[in-house]
């Protein structure tokens, strides 16, 4: 796990389920730094709780409240913003990078970085966006480019994961076959070939495509396996 120490900020939330929501998605990722800026009450026992999952044991009970000033003065802040549609001629939400490649640019940083999100209706406003260092814009569709509050925090904090979240915690979800069984698929299909009747001279050709998909592919040893058996057996019914 690499990068700078990451927090979030809440400017002036209008709920405080708006808080519990991204106290849920912080804790998903793996962050812990919750600011809060003019927070409504947030009750133990109130939506704000029960929004946040396992968030409500440690991020939302040591939630600090600060000024916008602190945020600025601070931290490398990264305003998080609905996509801007504004150019060079425009500049208060312009440039912005995206989550995705946002992740790699603080790679860079040095230090703390403060994640400011603003209001769920009107998130926050061009002379709040005019004090941070960095915008970020989420791409979506020009019919409905617009996203909750929560939905944002999630989509940004899950493309910071890799700064954010032990690589332990995110283990490899494929079972690759191996080499060997692989290589025995390549001779099974090379046999079927041989009982289909493919042309001799087509078969070189043949065998290198289908072992050029299996690179793509990356089969699991039970689907090597599985095709190992159709093949024989498809064979076996040929010949006979």
């Amino acid at each position: 796990m690499t990068g700078p120490s990451i927090a979030v900020a809440v400017v002036d939330a209008e709920t405080p389920g708006n808080v519990g929501t991204i106290a849920r998605a912080m804790k998903n990722f793996g962050l812990s730094d919750l600011l809060l800026v003019d927070p409504p009450t947030l009750d133990p026992d109130g939506e704000a709780y029960g929004f946040a999952g396992r968030a409500r044991e440690d991020i939302l009970p040591d939630a600090r409240e600060v000024s916008f000033d602190a945020l600025v003065e601070g931290y490398h802040t990264v305003g998080c913003t609905a996509i801007t549609n504004e150019d060079a001629t425009s500049h208060v939400r312009y440039p912005f990078v995206t989550p995705a490649a946002l992740a790699e640019e603080l790679q860079a940083v040095d230090g703390s970085v403060c994640l400011v999100f603003g209001r769920e209706s009107t998130g926050l406003t061009n002379a709040e966006l005019a004090r941070l260092d960095r915008v970020c814009a989420i791409p979506a569709s020009d019919e409905y480019p617009v996203l909750n509050l929560g939905q944002a925090a999630t989509v940004v904090l899950y493309e910071l994961r890799r700064l954010t979240v032990a690589e332990t915690q995110t283990p490899e979800i494929r079972d690759r076959a191996e080499p060997r069984a692989i290589e025995g698929l390549h001779d099974q299909f090379a046999e079927f070939l041989v009982a289909l009747g493919h042309p001799e001279e087509k078969r070189p050709k043949t065998r290198r495509l289908w072992r050029r998909l299996l690179g793509r592919a990356h089969p699991t040893g039970r689907e090597v396996r599985t095709l190992r058996g159709l093949f024989r057996r498809a064979s076996d019914r040929m010949r006979e």
